[in-house]
């Protein structure tokens, strides 16, 4: 079986699954974020019940419209935290933290093993440590607040294993990218992907996250990761004193597992490159795109916004000046990247370099706040989607780019690669 096979069977209590059975799992953990207040709330209250299954097993964070920047995103945060006291949810981590997809691995919540869900599609991240984590609508998260369980169709599993190393400029975005511009948008729905290979160990754990997240660009259910040393050590560096989880153990895939696709990639055939507008798998190399000129460079968002991208973008910018008619914005995925980066100097670089860095958020990705773009601007950014208006007015156009290109961007006031190779601490 492959490594979600395993999962799903270990959660539904079954020594074997396979694709396309239907099954009943035991949740390890389930996220929840502003649609608490949206959504979930109202669709929970529905069913009058004095309680949750299990307050410990819920993950709860402010992370979309922090601070708030208008009433109704004030009364949406208000709703939500008045159900997390109502219910007494354990892990209530606030609106100070940062971007969900970032927090709940970096303070050790993303087990190897475990079956995590959340009310965000890119929940997909958490597969980078060898977990099994998927987005649910609100309804599914009121069940699993009423039971525990949750139904799922096991999924067919697309296995790709990485060779090589990323060549001198590209990025694990870039990774992400090239598997769009070759799945498309609709070519891995309701499909898991599995990553491993002996090039696993060139892709930083920054890296992997931004792969599993853009999976469920694709349609896919999940992209988990095997284990190995990197990861590894990683988590060892992110443990919560007060989590565990019963089910965490390492996962890799046995030898008869069944795949629907098995293709092996070269790391260092993945060029620079960027997806223009308006769609995620509208993907071409970025030295074919010609000079299309921007108005904002963005480096943030749940797909990158880590340390190893804020490293890479300040080696590229330190000492230069961004052009004046570019919005250069950068936001820290999280509170301790934020802090991380301070005390590395990164900070003080961006602002030297006329780059304006704010308070971790997802803002701009989203067309929230702090950055939202007008009428006919142009942003290349370092999210994971690329719609019409998703970033802000729909006349507007967002092409999709790794931190290097973005920050290279950002200086010269068109999309381009950076003029000399990026660095980074790809562990």
């Amino acid at each position: 079986m492959s490594i979600s096979d395993q999962i799903f069977a270990q959660h539904a209590g079954k020594t074997r699954v396979e694709s396309g059975e239907f099954i009943e799992c035991d949740i390890d953990l389930v996220m929840v974020h502003e649609q608490l207040g949206g959504r979930i709330a109202p669709e929970y209250m529905k069913l009058n019940q004095s309680k949750i299954w299990d307050p410990a097993k819920v993950f709860y964070i402010l992370d979309h419209w922090v601070p708030p920047p208008d009433v109704r995103a004030a009364k949406m945060h208000q709703v939500a935290n008045e159900f997390a006291q109502k219910y007494k949810f354990k892990w209530n981590m606030g609106q100070n933290l940062g971007i969900c997809h970032q927090v709940l691995p970096e303070l050790g919540f993303a087990q190897p093993g475990n079956l995590i869900v959340g009310s965000d599609s890119h929940t997909t991240t958490y597969g980078a440590f060898n977990c099994l984590s998927t987005g649910i609508g609100a309804t599914d998260v009121s069940v699993i607040f009423s039971t525990g369980h949750l139904w799922f169709k096991v999924p067919e599993t697309i296995r790709i294993s990485f060779e090589g190393s990323l060549g001198p400029k590209s990025m694990g975005k870039d990774v992400a990218l090239s598997l769009l511009g070759k799945y498309r948008t609709d070519g891995a729905i309701y499909k898991g992907f599995e990553f491993g290979g002996s090039g696993l160990k060139n892709i930083s754990i920054a890296g992997r996250m931004s792969i599993s997240n853009m999976v469920v660009e694709m349609g896919a259910k999940c992209g988990i990761f095997e284990s190995d040393a990197l990861l590894q050590q990683w988590l060892m560096a992110h443990t919560h004193p007060s989590y565990t989880s019963p089910n965490s153990r390492v996962i890799n895939p046995e030898e008869d597992s069944n795949y629907c696709d098995n293709i092996s990639i070269n790391l260092m055939d993945i060029p620079p490159l960027v997806a223009k507008p308006y769609s995620p798998d509208n993907v071409i190399p970025v030295e074919e795109l010609g000079q299309i000129e921007i108005d904002e460079a963005f480096i943030g968002s749940c797909t990158n916004g880590r340390l190893e991208d804020l490293r890479i973008a300040a080696q590229i910018v330190k000492g230069k000046t961004v052009k004046s008619s570019v919005k250069f914005i950068i936001i820290p995925a999280s509170r301790q990247i934020y802090l991380d980066a301070l005390q590395e100097g990164l900070i003080e670089i961006f602002i030297r370099a006329g780059g304006v860095v704010e308070y971790p958020s997802c803002g701009p990705c989203i067309g929230g706040h702090m950055g939202v773009l007008g009428p006919n601007e142009i942003c290349v950014s370092t999210s994971n989607r690329n719609f019409k208006g998703r970033m802000g007015h729909p006349d507007s156009q967002s092409y999709l780019a790794s931190p290097a290109v973005v920050a290279a961007s950002a200086l010269h006031g068109y999309i381009t690669v950076p003029d000399t190779k990026i660095w980074g601490n790809k562990k």
